[in-house]
């Protein structure tokens, strides 16, 4: 079996690899689904950790269909992973029907080599899962984290076992989602994973010891399909607002 930890932080990296963890899957701002971590953490991870490290290549939290812009993002992020030695990382995009976006991800895939690639769970919103399953396959993709199209992969079982069986060997189907000390077991019997990804996460409260009640960083959290851009329109009505002939 392998363990792959989800982690955000050095810190976090560091528990997991103590705890056992075979890999790890390094990201940023796992509230919002993960994004692509900065160059230091990156760094400090692999001079830190003696399993290998998988870096998420994802630029903005939201859906998972991405332009031209947001597509040069992630190769420069793709490069920047490489060159600090990173071990894999962890891609993908869709077409704005949900279907896989073969070119994109063939050139996300022929970027990151000689790296392993995961297809992230953008898989667990696509139409036909099957199907996306033996896209990926054509396009050399190593690793697909799922939770069998569910909440989580304890309710995804009956597909992720189907995954498994037409997976046949070429790609492994690594079970994600929901996934604790509970029901790791159940979810590797009943489904036939050999992979599991989870966070395996406690609550720590903040060490100040000085707060201001009136002042919240956090954001009400958004749907999935929902993401916050910036608006020229309101930017230009403040500089207005306050700019004086």
């Amino acid at each position: 079996m392998i363990i792959e930890a989800c982690v955000d932080s050095v810190g976090s990296a560091l528990a997991a690899q103590d705890g056992g963890a075979d890999r790890i899957e390094l990201c940023d701002a796992l509230n919002d689904g993960g994004v692509t971590p900065s160059a230091g953490k990156i760094a400090l991870c692999r001079e830190r950790l003696r399993i290998p490290v998988f870096v998420l290549i994802r630029p903005r939290a939201g859906d998972f269909h991405y332009g031209e812009t947001e597509t040069a993002v992630m190769l420069r992020d793709m490069a920047m992973a490489k060159g600090l030695g990173a071990d894999g990382v962890v891609i993908g995009a869709l077409n704005t029907d949900g279907t896989i976006d073969v070119e994109r991800v063939r050139r996300l895939v022929e970027a990151a080599r000689p790296m392993a690639v995961t297809f992230h769970r953008a898989f667990d919103v696509t139409p036909e899962p099957l199907e996306a399953l033996e896209t990926l396959k054509q396009l050399g993709i190593e690793r697909v984290l799922t939770s069998g199209q569910a909440g989580t992969a304890l309710e995804g079982m009956a597909v992720l076992k189907e995954l498994v069986v037409a997976a046949a060997g070429r790609v492994t189907i690594l079970a994600g989602g929901g996934v604790n000390e509970v029901n790791a077991e159940q979810i590797v019997r009943d489904a036939g994973v050999t992979e599991l990804h989870l966070r395996g996460t406690v609550p720590v409260a903040s060490t100040m010891t000085f707060r201001n009640p009136a002042v919240i960083f956090t954001k009400p959290q958004l749907p999935n399909d929902t993401q916050l851009v910036t608006d020229a329109a309101r930017i230009r009505a403040v500089h207005e607002a306050v700019t004086t002939d």
